[in-house]
């Protein structure tokens, strides 16, 4: 219903922000680090989604669309609702999610209020999965397909950094182009190639 709101921010709250469109103020909640990007009486586009449930309804809204993204992947996952999704974005930007689910880092996780060990490895294994899904689905509508190395180690390292990538917004097109010319090796970690991936695409 709503892609993005723009206006005037008229109000901060914890996990709170209402935003100001031509006369009508809009509540949106969000993340601890999108509140801490807004500044009361200046302009802001926040980046929604629309959650209708019987007894309510609540619109999410976030400065980044790679935090809206996070945000939406998370309530995929069995157990996760708004407010477990927003504990979670609130306690490390989109990117550092990112590495932390490809991963399997379930003890980071763990730092938001309200998340287990048991719920933090199940976002892991289950956002790990579906994001090969769409991976494959992108190969066989004709996206471009990278030659992986022949070494396991390095075609998993490989197979991880394009998939945090993918969390993070960029398409597997950017990612695969990313990746190119970073020869993996047995002693390269997806860590390493995610954090020279995304040194690239900021540079460009």
């Amino acid at each position: 219903m709503f892609y993005y709101l723009e206006g005037n921010v008229a109000r901060i709250e914890k996990e709170l922000a209402v935003i100001d469109c031509g006369g009508v103020g809009y509540a949106c909640r969000t993340s601890q680090n999108t509140c801490a990007s807004l500044h009361m009486g200046k302009p802001a586009r926040l980046y929604t989604h629309l959650s209708i449930r019987e007894n309510a309804c609540d619109l999410y809204g976030f400065v980044e669309q790679e935090e809206l993204h996070c945000f939406q992947l998370l309530l995929s996952v069995s157990g996760v609702g708004p407010k477990a999704a927003l504990a979670i974005l609130s306690i490390a930007p989109p990117s550092q999610l990112a590495l932390s689910i490809i991963t399997g880092d379930a003890k980071f996780l763990t730092q938001a209020p309200g998340i287990g060990k048991k719920i933090a490895q199940r976002i892991c294994l289950e956002l790990k999965d579906k994001l090969a899904k769409e991976q494959e689905t992108l190969q066989s509508g004709g996206g471009l397909i990278m030659t992986l190395p022949a070494n396991d180690s390095a075609v998993n390292a490989v197979g991880e950094a394009v998939s945090a990538l993918m969390v993070l917004g960029y398409s597997q097109a950017e990612a695969m182009r990313a990746m190119e010319g970073m020869d993996a090796d047995p002693n390269q970690t997806a860590e390493d190639l995610i954090r020279a991936c995304l040194k690239k695409l900021a540079a460009q």
